[in-house]
């Protein structure tokens, strides 16, 4: 049995809803219960997958139909995706990839699942002292700070700092988070361009700064149905839907466990779909969760 990680990269805003809300939003994306934080369950994953899996392969990777569930087990176990990267508005740099401490610690967790030969060389996990502080990488220098004046003891200073949404941070370049950069970006982006561009746009913020993010920087759509013949909003036709912006990055294991399909086999199969995007959740019809997904 090995596990691999499977990444994912947001190409149209994602909703993977759990059904009707209670709150504000009345479909919310998937979060988890403890921490809140957005995922994308592993059910939902294994069924866009064995879609898209060829017809000759399908069963012997993922499994019998539900109704023949009992005759073997499937050949990989997908788990929950869960975030690394959310894309968040900035006043310099257009906007910013943000992650924190306890999510890039929990990727280094279960990075230590992953067989040796497979694994990326994860480093430290940067910290921040203060939720006022936003972690840069030092090489490049990045293209989210800005000079700005301020105003200390009567007198106008210019000072660097990182603008997200509304939140005013200080700037503090890190070689641990550019170390970070330099192993993520090939094994989410195939493309030069794009690698640099998340190498540039990287930036880290406290647990308790990105708590807020999650609250605040998810995009919410207003939804309606109109009534045909009078072309005017059905009664309680109308709502709001949450999405993970574009550009999110997610990650999550994939066991591989040979039950009828051999390993050769089963990385095939993931080679051959992961090829192009494909569409998860909901709203397909309007171009929405199209994803990139590559397997390390």
């Amino acid at each position: 049995m090995q596990a691999r990680m499977l990444f994912l990269h947001a190409l149209s805003p994602l909703h993977v809803g759990t059904g009707q809300g209670l709150g504000v939003i009345d479909l919310p994306v998937a979060r988890e219960k403890g921490t809140g934080i957005p995922i994308v369950p592993g059910s939902s994953l294994k069924g866009v997958l064995r879609a898209a899996a060829p017809d000759d392969k399908r069963v012997k990777v993922f499994g019998p139909e539900t109704n023949q569930a009992s005759a073997h087990a499937g050949s990989v176990q997908i788990g929950d995706l869960h975030l690394l990267f959310l894309p968040v508005r900035s006043l310099r740099g257009t906007f910013a990839w943000v992650t924190s401490p306890f999510l890039l610690q929990r990727f280094a967790r279960d990075m230590t699942w992953i067989e040796p030969k497979y694994r990326l060389s994860v480093h430290a996990v940067p910290k921040v002292g203060h939720t006022e502080i936003c972690l840069v990488p030092n090489q490049p220098k990045s293209v989210l700070t800005m000079r700005v004046k301020v105003k200390e003891d009567e007198e106008e200073k210019e000072k660097d700092k990182v603008i997200l949404e509304d939140l005013d941070l200080h700037p503090a370049p890190n070689e641990d988070l550019a170390k970070w950069a330099d192993v993520l970006a090939p094994r989410v982006f195939t493309d030069k361009t794009w690698q640099g561009l998340f190498k540039e746009r990287v930036c880290l913020v406290h647990d308790n700064v990105m708590r807020f993010l999650l609250d605040t920087a998810l995009e919410v759509t207003t939804r309606i149905r109109l009534d045909e013949q009078t072309k005017t909003v059905k009664s309680r036709m109308l709502w709001y839907e949450e999405a993970l912006p574009a550009e999110t990055i997610m990650a999550g294991l994939v066991v591989v466990s040979p039950v009828k399909a051999t390993e050769q086999e089963i990385q095939a199969v993931f080679q051959q779909v992961t090829q192009k995007p494909l569409q998860l959740g909901g709203n397909a019809t309007v171009g929405r969760g199209l994803c990139q997904l590559s397997l390390l």
